[in-house]
Protein backbone atom coordinates (compact mmCIF):
# COMPACT_ATOMS: atom_id res chain seq x y z
CA UNK A 1 0.00 0.00 0.00
CA UNK A 2 1.36 3.48 -0.96
CA UNK A 3 2.77 5.64 1.79
CA UNK A 4 0.84 8.85 2.44
CA UNK A 5 2.66 12.22 2.03
CA UNK A 6 3.13 14.38 5.09
CA UNK A 7 0.25 16.81 5.62
CA UNK A 8 2.53 19.87 5.36
CA UNK A 9 3.45 18.95 1.72
CA UNK A 10 -0.10 18.73 0.47
CA UNK A 11 -1.24 21.70 -1.77
CA UNK A 12 -4.68 22.68 -2.93
CA UNK A 13 -5.26 23.41 -6.61
CA UNK A 14 -5.69 27.09 -5.76
CA UNK A 15 -2.38 27.18 -3.90
CA UNK A 16 -0.65 25.49 -6.81
CA UNK A 17 -2.03 27.92 -9.40
CA UNK A 18 -1.17 30.90 -7.19
CA UNK A 19 2.39 29.68 -6.77
CA UNK A 20 2.80 29.05 -10.50
CA UNK A 21 1.37 32.50 -11.33
CA UNK A 22 3.81 34.23 -9.01
CA UNK A 23 6.73 32.29 -10.46
CA UNK A 24 5.75 33.09 -14.04
CA UNK A 25 5.15 36.78 -13.41
CA UNK A 26 8.43 37.20 -11.52
CA UNK A 27 10.55 35.35 -14.08
CA UNK A 28 8.90 36.51 -17.32
CA UNK A 29 8.03 40.19 -16.96
CA UNK A 30 8.61 42.78 -19.71
CA UNK A 31 8.92 40.24 -22.54
CA UNK A 32 8.33 41.14 -26.20
CA UNK A 33 6.29 38.87 -28.47
CA UNK A 34 5.21 39.14 -32.08
CA UNK A 35 2.39 37.24 -33.68
CA UNK A 36 -1.05 37.26 -35.31
CA UNK A 37 -4.23 38.18 -33.44
CA UNK A 38 -7.12 35.67 -33.48
CA UNK A 39 -10.26 35.14 -31.45
CA UNK A 40 -10.35 38.83 -30.57
CA UNK A 41 -13.13 39.79 -28.11
CA UNK A 42 -14.07 43.13 -26.53
CA UNK A 43 -16.78 42.73 -23.87
CA UNK A 44 -18.68 45.59 -22.22
CA UNK A 45 -16.02 45.83 -19.50
CA UNK A 46 -13.64 47.40 -22.03
CA UNK A 47 -10.96 44.70 -21.59
CA UNK A 48 -9.52 42.95 -24.66
CA UNK A 49 -9.17 39.16 -24.90
CA UNK A 50 -7.48 37.35 -27.81
CA UNK A 51 -5.02 34.71 -28.88
CA UNK A 52 -1.56 35.46 -30.21
CA UNK A 53 -0.32 32.82 -32.65
CA UNK A 54 2.28 31.95 -35.23
CA UNK A 55 2.65 28.95 -37.53
CA UNK A 56 3.54 26.58 -34.72
CA UNK A 57 1.77 27.65 -31.54
CA UNK A 58 -0.57 30.07 -29.81
CA UNK A 59 -1.09 31.62 -26.39
CA UNK A 60 -4.05 33.33 -24.84
CA UNK A 61 -3.72 37.01 -23.96
CA UNK A 62 -5.53 39.80 -22.19
CA UNK A 63 -5.08 43.57 -22.34
CA UNK A 64 -7.00 45.34 -19.62
CA UNK A 65 -8.79 48.63 -20.05
CA UNK A 66 -6.19 50.69 -18.16
CA UNK A 67 -3.54 49.73 -20.74
CA UNK A 68 -5.56 49.53 -23.95
CA UNK A 69 -6.83 53.10 -23.59
CA UNK A 70 -3.39 54.38 -24.64
CA UNK A 71 -3.11 51.91 -27.54
CA UNK A 72 -3.00 53.71 -30.89
CA UNK A 73 -4.35 50.80 -32.96
CA UNK A 74 -7.63 48.92 -32.98
CA UNK A 75 -6.78 45.19 -32.95
CA UNK A 76 -8.46 42.95 -35.51
CA UNK A 77 -8.24 39.25 -36.25
CA UNK A 78 -5.37 38.53 -38.61
CA UNK A 79 -3.38 41.64 -37.62
CA UNK A 80 0.34 41.16 -37.01
CA UNK A 81 1.35 42.92 -33.80
CA UNK A 82 4.27 43.36 -31.43
CA UNK A 83 3.37 43.30 -27.74
CA UNK A 84 5.19 43.88 -24.47
CA UNK A 85 3.70 41.63 -21.79
CA UNK A 86 4.31 39.61 -18.67
CA UNK A 87 3.66 35.84 -18.49
CA UNK A 88 0.89 34.84 -16.09
CA UNK A 89 -1.68 32.18 -15.24
CA UNK A 90 -5.45 32.53 -15.08
CA UNK A 91 -5.98 30.71 -11.78
CA UNK A 92 -9.69 29.72 -12.05
CA UNK A 93 -9.06 27.65 -15.17
CA UNK A 94 -5.34 27.08 -14.88
CA UNK A 95 -4.88 28.68 -18.31
CA UNK A 96 -1.39 29.83 -19.27
CA UNK A 97 -1.65 33.44 -20.69
CA UNK A 98 0.06 36.76 -21.24
CA UNK A 99 -1.01 40.12 -19.77
CA UNK A 100 -0.31 42.70 -22.49
CA UNK A 101 0.87 46.16 -21.42
CA UNK A 102 1.76 47.67 -24.82
CA UNK A 103 0.73 46.82 -28.40
CA UNK A 104 2.04 48.12 -31.72
CA UNK A 105 1.77 47.07 -35.37
CA UNK A 106 4.50 44.51 -35.99
CA UNK A 107 6.60 46.77 -38.30
CA UNK A 108 6.46 49.93 -36.19
CA UNK A 109 6.70 47.91 -33.03
CA UNK A 110 10.04 46.33 -33.98
CA UNK A 111 11.43 49.73 -34.90
CA UNK A 112 10.27 51.20 -31.61
CA UNK A 113 11.83 48.34 -29.75
CA UNK A 114 15.14 49.04 -31.53
CA UNK A 115 14.66 52.75 -30.78
CA UNK A 116 14.24 52.06 -27.04
CA UNK A 117 17.23 49.75 -26.94
CA UNK A 118 19.54 52.26 -28.67
CA UNK A 119 18.14 55.12 -26.59
CA UNK A 120 18.88 53.26 -23.34
CA UNK A 121 22.34 52.25 -24.57
CA UNK A 122 23.38 55.80 -25.58
CA UNK A 123 21.87 57.32 -22.45
CA UNK A 124 23.91 54.94 -20.32
CA UNK A 125 27.05 56.03 -22.22
CA UNK A 126 26.33 59.72 -21.46
CA UNK A 127 25.54 60.91 -24.99
CA UNK A 128 22.38 62.65 -23.76
CA UNK A 129 24.01 64.34 -20.74
CA UNK A 130 23.33 68.05 -20.44
CA UNK A 131 26.96 68.67 -19.48
CA UNK A 132 28.07 67.71 -23.02
CA UNK A 133 25.67 70.08 -24.80
CA UNK A 134 27.06 73.23 -26.40
CA UNK A 135 25.24 76.56 -25.99
CA UNK A 136 24.12 78.43 -29.08
CA UNK A 137 26.50 81.33 -29.85
CA UNK A 138 25.45 84.85 -28.89
CA UNK A 139 26.17 86.11 -32.40
CA UNK A 140 25.36 84.03 -35.47
CA UNK A 141 26.56 85.17 -38.90
CA UNK A 142 26.56 81.92 -40.91
CA UNK A 143 24.19 78.95 -40.65
CA UNK A 144 24.82 75.44 -41.97
CA UNK A 145 21.88 73.22 -42.94
CA UNK A 146 22.24 69.45 -43.39
CA UNK A 147 19.18 68.22 -45.24
CA UNK A 148 17.89 67.43 -48.71
CA UNK A 149 18.43 70.34 -51.08
CA UNK A 150 15.10 69.59 -52.78
CA UNK A 151 12.96 68.93 -49.70
CA UNK A 152 10.37 71.10 -48.00
CA UNK A 153 12.63 71.55 -44.96
CA UNK A 154 15.25 73.67 -46.74
CA UNK A 155 12.51 75.80 -48.33
CA UNK A 156 10.92 76.45 -44.94
CA UNK A 157 14.26 77.26 -43.29
CA UNK A 158 15.34 79.73 -45.99
CA UNK A 159 11.91 81.38 -45.99
CA UNK A 160 12.03 81.96 -42.24
CA UNK A 161 15.61 83.25 -42.32
CA UNK A 162 14.87 85.69 -45.16
CA UNK A 163 11.93 87.06 -43.21
CA UNK A 164 13.56 87.27 -39.79
CA UNK A 165 17.27 87.76 -40.45
CA UNK A 166 18.12 88.33 -44.13
CA UNK A 167 21.70 89.24 -43.15
CA UNK A 168 22.51 85.62 -42.23
CA UNK A 169 24.48 83.56 -44.73
CA UNK A 170 23.24 80.00 -45.32
CA UNK A 171 25.46 77.09 -46.40
CA UNK A 172 23.66 73.90 -47.46
CA UNK A 173 25.29 70.50 -46.99
CA UNK A 174 23.02 68.39 -49.26
CA UNK A 175 22.25 64.81 -48.29
CA UNK A 176 19.57 62.18 -48.58
CA UNK A 177 17.27 62.11 -45.56
CA UNK A 178 15.53 58.79 -46.18
CA UNK A 179 16.66 55.30 -47.06
CA UNK A 180 19.74 53.17 -46.48
CA UNK A 181 22.22 55.68 -47.99
CA UNK A 182 20.94 58.58 -45.87
CA UNK A 183 22.55 57.42 -42.62
CA UNK A 184 26.11 57.45 -43.95
CA UNK A 185 25.58 60.70 -45.86
CA UNK A 186 24.18 62.60 -42.85
CA UNK A 187 27.09 61.49 -40.64
CA UNK A 188 29.58 62.39 -43.40
CA UNK A 189 28.10 65.89 -43.84
CA UNK A 190 28.28 66.56 -40.09
CA UNK A 191 31.96 65.56 -40.16
CA UNK A 192 32.55 67.73 -43.27
CA UNK A 193 31.00 70.77 -41.58
CA UNK A 194 33.18 70.13 -38.55
CA UNK A 195 36.30 69.89 -40.78
CA UNK A 196 35.54 73.03 -42.77
CA UNK A 197 34.56 75.00 -39.65
CA UNK A 198 32.82 77.68 -41.67
CA UNK A 199 29.49 78.02 -39.86
CA UNK A 200 28.46 79.17 -36.38
CA UNK A 201 25.61 76.66 -35.95
CA UNK A 202 24.24 73.59 -37.76
CA UNK A 203 20.62 72.62 -38.40
CA UNK A 204 20.24 68.86 -39.01
CA UNK A 205 16.83 67.56 -40.01
CA UNK A 206 14.05 67.06 -42.49
CA UNK A 207 10.27 67.38 -42.82
CA UNK A 208 7.64 65.00 -41.49
CA UNK A 209 7.14 61.34 -42.40
CA UNK A 210 6.50 57.89 -41.03
CA UNK A 211 8.71 56.19 -38.47
CA UNK A 212 10.47 54.32 -41.29
CA UNK A 213 10.99 57.61 -43.20
CA UNK A 214 12.69 59.22 -40.21
CA UNK A 215 14.67 56.15 -39.21
CA UNK A 216 18.05 57.38 -40.48
CA UNK A 217 17.98 59.94 -37.62
CA UNK A 218 17.65 57.04 -35.15
CA UNK A 219 20.87 55.34 -36.23
CA UNK A 220 23.85 55.15 -33.89
CA UNK A 221 26.34 56.45 -36.48
CA UNK A 222 24.36 59.70 -36.85
CA UNK A 223 23.99 60.04 -33.08
CA UNK A 224 27.74 59.69 -32.52
CA UNK A 225 28.56 62.15 -35.33
CA UNK A 226 26.30 64.73 -33.65
CA UNK A 227 27.85 64.03 -30.25
CA UNK A 228 31.42 64.43 -31.50
CA UNK A 229 30.76 67.62 -33.50
CA UNK A 230 32.21 70.78 -31.92
CA UNK A 231 29.76 73.05 -33.74
CA UNK A 232 26.43 73.57 -31.89
CA UNK A 233 23.75 71.45 -33.58
CA UNK A 234 20.00 72.04 -33.64
CA UNK A 235 18.01 68.87 -34.42
CA UNK A 236 14.83 69.56 -36.42
CA UNK A 237 13.37 66.23 -37.54
CA UNK A 238 9.76 65.79 -38.61
CA UNK A 239 6.84 67.33 -36.80
CA UNK A 240 6.44 68.30 -33.16
CA UNK A 241 5.20 64.83 -32.13
CA UNK A 242 8.18 63.10 -33.76
CA UNK A 243 11.11 62.39 -31.44
CA UNK A 244 14.34 60.80 -32.69
CA UNK A 245 17.66 59.74 -31.20
CA UNK A 246 19.18 62.79 -32.92
CA UNK A 247 16.89 65.02 -30.85
CA UNK A 248 18.28 63.53 -27.63
CA UNK A 249 21.94 63.88 -28.66
CA UNK A 250 21.76 67.33 -30.29
CA UNK A 251 22.62 70.45 -28.32
CA UNK A 252 19.14 71.88 -28.97
CA UNK A 253 15.95 70.26 -30.26
CA UNK A 254 13.45 72.17 -32.41
CA UNK A 255 9.95 70.89 -33.10
CA UNK A 256 10.18 71.55 -36.86
CA UNK A 257 12.71 72.89 -39.39
CA UNK A 258 10.88 76.24 -39.37
CA UNK A 259 11.08 76.36 -35.59
CA UNK A 260 14.83 75.69 -35.81
CA UNK A 261 15.26 78.64 -38.18
CA UNK A 262 13.32 80.91 -35.83
CA UNK A 263 15.35 79.68 -32.88
CA UNK A 264 18.75 80.60 -34.34
CA UNK A 265 17.73 83.84 -36.09
CA UNK A 266 17.10 87.14 -34.31
CA UNK A 267 13.98 88.91 -35.57
CA UNK A 268 15.17 91.84 -37.70
CA UNK A 269 12.25 93.97 -36.51
CA UNK A 270 13.43 93.47 -32.93
CA UNK A 271 16.96 94.49 -33.96
CA UNK A 272 15.58 97.62 -35.63
CA UNK A 273 13.67 98.44 -32.45
CA UNK A 274 16.83 97.99 -30.40
CA UNK A 275 18.74 100.29 -32.78
CA UNK A 276 16.00 102.93 -32.50
CA UNK A 277 16.18 102.70 -28.71
CA UNK A 278 19.97 103.11 -28.80
CA UNK A 279 19.62 106.12 -31.13
CA UNK A 280 17.14 107.74 -28.76
CA UNK A 281 19.45 107.11 -25.79
CA UNK A 282 22.41 108.54 -27.73
CA UNK A 283 20.41 111.62 -28.73
CA UNK A 284 19.38 112.24 -25.11
CA UNK A 285 22.98 111.80 -23.95
CA UNK A 286 24.30 114.24 -26.59
CA UNK A 287 21.58 116.78 -25.74
CA UNK A 288 22.45 116.48 -22.08
CA UNK A 289 26.17 116.96 -22.81
CA UNK A 290 25.46 120.00 -25.02
CA UNK A 291 23.25 121.51 -22.31
CA UNK A 292 25.95 121.00 -19.70
CA UNK A 293 28.57 122.55 -22.02
CA UNK A 294 26.30 125.54 -22.70
CA UNK A 295 25.71 126.12 -18.98
CA UNK A 296 29.43 125.80 -18.32
CA UNK A 297 30.20 128.32 -21.07
CA UNK A 298 27.68 130.78 -19.63
CA UNK A 299 29.23 130.37 -16.17
CA UNK A 300 32.72 131.04 -17.57
CA UNK A 301 31.37 134.06 -19.46
CA UNK A 302 29.91 135.46 -16.23
CA UNK A 303 33.18 134.83 -14.43
CA UNK A 304 35.15 136.60 -17.20
CA UNK A 305 32.71 139.50 -17.11
CA UNK A 306 33.22 139.77 -13.36
CA UNK A 307 37.00 139.88 -13.88
CA UNK A 308 36.81 142.53 -16.64
CA UNK A 309 39.48 145.27 -16.02
CA UNK A 310 36.82 147.99 -15.99
CA UNK A 311 34.88 146.12 -13.31
CA UNK A 312 38.06 145.63 -11.27
CA UNK A 313 38.86 149.39 -11.55
CA UNK A 314 35.32 150.27 -10.52
CA UNK A 315 35.51 147.99 -7.49
CA UNK A 316 38.84 149.50 -6.37
CA UNK A 317 37.61 153.04 -6.98
CA UNK A 318 34.57 152.31 -4.85
CA UNK A 319 36.78 150.92 -2.07
CA UNK A 320 39.01 154.08 -2.22
CA UNK A 321 35.94 156.31 -2.02
CA UNK A 322 34.66 154.31 0.94
CA UNK A 323 38.05 154.55 2.73
CA UNK A 324 38.27 158.26 2.00
CA UNK A 325 34.82 158.88 3.47
CA UNK A 326 35.67 156.79 6.53
CA UNK A 327 38.95 158.75 6.92
CA UNK A 328 37.19 162.10 6.67
CA UNK A 329 34.56 161.01 9.14
CA UNK A 330 37.22 159.75 11.54
CA UNK A 331 39.25 162.98 11.23
CA UNK A 332 36.13 165.08 11.75
CA UNK A 333 35.09 163.05 14.74
CA UNK A 334 38.59 163.23 16.22
CA UNK A 335 38.81 166.99 15.58
CA UNK A 336 35.46 167.42 17.26
CA UNK A 337 36.58 165.39 20.24
CA UNK A 338 39.86 167.31 20.43
CA UNK A 339 38.05 170.64 20.18
CA UNK A 340 35.67 169.68 22.93
CA UNK A 341 38.60 168.57 25.08
CA UNK A 342 40.43 171.81 24.38
CA UNK A 343 37.38 173.89 25.23
CA UNK A 344 36.98 171.94 28.42
CA UNK A 345 40.62 172.58 29.31
CA UNK A 346 40.24 176.27 28.49
CA UNK A 347 37.26 176.46 30.78
CA UNK A 348 39.12 174.77 33.53
CA UNK A 349 42.07 177.04 32.92
CA UNK A 350 39.93 180.12 33.23
CA UNK A 351 38.42 178.85 36.46
CA UNK A 352 41.86 178.19 37.89
CA UNK A 353 43.42 181.53 36.88
CA UNK A 354 42.92 182.89 40.35
CA UNK A 355 44.58 179.92 41.96
CA UNK A 356 48.19 179.92 43.06
CA UNK A 357 49.07 177.02 40.76
CA UNK A 358 48.50 178.95 37.54
CA UNK A 359 52.03 178.27 36.28
CA UNK A 360 51.55 174.58 36.90
CA UNK A 361 48.22 174.56 35.12
CA UNK A 362 49.73 176.44 32.22
CA UNK A 363 52.50 173.84 31.98
CA UNK A 364 49.95 171.02 32.19
CA UNK A 365 47.80 172.62 29.49
CA UNK A 366 50.79 172.97 27.24
CA UNK A 367 51.70 169.34 27.79
CA UNK A 368 48.17 168.21 26.98
CA UNK A 369 48.19 170.33 23.84
CA UNK A 370 51.43 168.70 22.74
CA UNK A 371 49.99 165.22 23.40
CA UNK A 372 46.90 166.17 21.35
CA UNK A 373 49.04 167.35 18.47
CA UNK A 374 51.14 164.17 18.58
CA UNK A 375 48.03 161.98 18.61
CA UNK A 376 46.48 163.79 15.64
CA UNK A 377 49.76 163.65 13.75
CA UNK A 378 50.10 159.87 14.40
CA UNK A 379 46.52 159.16 13.28
CA UNK A 380 46.96 161.25 10.13
CA UNK A 381 50.19 159.36 9.37
CA UNK A 382 48.39 155.97 9.81
CA UNK A 383 45.54 156.97 7.50
CA UNK A 384 48.06 158.24 4.94
CA UNK A 385 49.98 154.94 5.02
CA UNK A 386 46.76 152.92 4.57
CA UNK A 387 45.74 155.06 1.60
CA UNK A 388 49.18 154.62 0.00
CA UNK A 389 48.96 150.81 0.52
CA UNK A 390 45.55 150.64 -1.20
CA UNK A 391 46.80 152.85 -3.98
CA UNK A 392 49.79 150.53 -4.59
CA UNK A 393 47.46 147.47 -4.66
CA UNK A 394 45.20 149.26 -7.15
CA UNK A 395 48.19 150.22 -9.25
CA UNK A 396 49.32 146.56 -9.43
CA UNK A 397 46.01 145.39 -10.99
CA UNK A 398 45.46 148.57 -13.00
CA UNK A 399 45.15 148.05 -16.76
CA UNK A 400 47.20 151.24 -17.08
CA UNK A 401 50.15 149.32 -15.66
CA UNK A 402 49.70 146.73 -18.40
CA UNK A 403 49.38 149.49 -20.97
CA UNK A 404 52.63 150.96 -19.73
CA UNK A 405 54.42 147.75 -20.72
CA UNK A 406 53.45 148.26 -24.35
CA UNK A 407 50.04 146.49 -24.41
CA UNK A 408 46.75 148.04 -25.44
CA UNK A 409 43.01 147.38 -24.97
CA UNK A 410 40.69 147.41 -27.99
CA UNK A 411 36.95 147.87 -27.59
CA UNK A 412 34.01 148.10 -30.00
CA UNK A 413 31.56 150.99 -30.17
CA UNK A 414 29.62 149.39 -27.28
CA UNK A 415 32.72 149.52 -25.07
CA UNK A 416 32.99 145.71 -25.14
CA UNK A 417 36.56 144.36 -25.13
CA UNK A 418 37.55 142.73 -28.46
CA UNK A 419 38.97 139.24 -27.70
CA UNK A 420 38.74 137.63 -31.14
CA UNK A 421 38.80 138.68 -34.79
CA UNK A 422 35.50 136.83 -35.15
CA UNK A 423 33.84 139.72 -33.23
CA UNK A 424 34.73 142.23 -36.00
CA UNK A 425 33.67 142.89 -39.56
CA UNK A 426 34.68 145.41 -42.17
CA UNK A 427 33.81 149.11 -41.45
CA UNK A 428 33.43 148.52 -37.67
CA UNK A 429 34.72 151.43 -35.55
CA UNK A 430 37.04 150.35 -32.76
CA UNK A 431 38.76 152.26 -29.93
CA UNK A 432 42.27 151.36 -28.73
CA UNK A 433 43.43 152.54 -25.32
CA UNK A 434 47.17 153.20 -24.95
CA UNK A 435 49.14 154.28 -21.91
CA UNK A 436 49.02 157.93 -22.91
CA UNK A 437 45.76 158.24 -24.84
CA UNK A 438 43.07 156.69 -27.04
CA UNK A 439 43.08 155.88 -30.78
CA UNK A 440 39.92 155.33 -32.81
CA UNK A 441 40.14 153.15 -35.96
CA UNK A 442 37.93 151.70 -38.67
CA UNK A 443 38.27 148.04 -39.68
CA UNK A 444 39.32 147.61 -43.30
CA UNK A 445 39.46 143.83 -43.51
CA UNK A 446 39.10 140.85 -41.17
CA UNK A 447 41.05 137.68 -42.00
Amino acid sequence: MAKLAPAQNILTVTQLNQTVRRLLESEFSGIWLTGEISNFAKPASGHWYFSLKDDGAQIRGAMFRGNNRSCRIQPQNGMQVLVRARLSLYEPRGDYQIIVEQMEPAGDGLLKQQFEQLKNQLAAQGLFAQSHKLPLPQTINRVGVITSHTGAAITDIISVLKRRAPQLEVIIYPTQVQGQMATQQIAAMIQLAQYRNEVDVLIVGRGGGSLEDLWCFNEEIVARAIFECQIPIVSAVGHEIDVTISDYVADVRAATPSAAAELISPDSSVLVQHIDNYKAQLFRAISRRLGDAKNHGQLIEQQLLHLHPQNVLNNHAQKIDELSMRLNNAIGLQMGNNTNGLNHLVSRFKLAQTALNIPHKQSQSKHLAEQLNQLMTQQLTDYKNRIETHAKQLDIVSPLKTLGRGYSITMDDNQQVIKSAAQLKADDVIETKLVDGTVKSRVVDVS
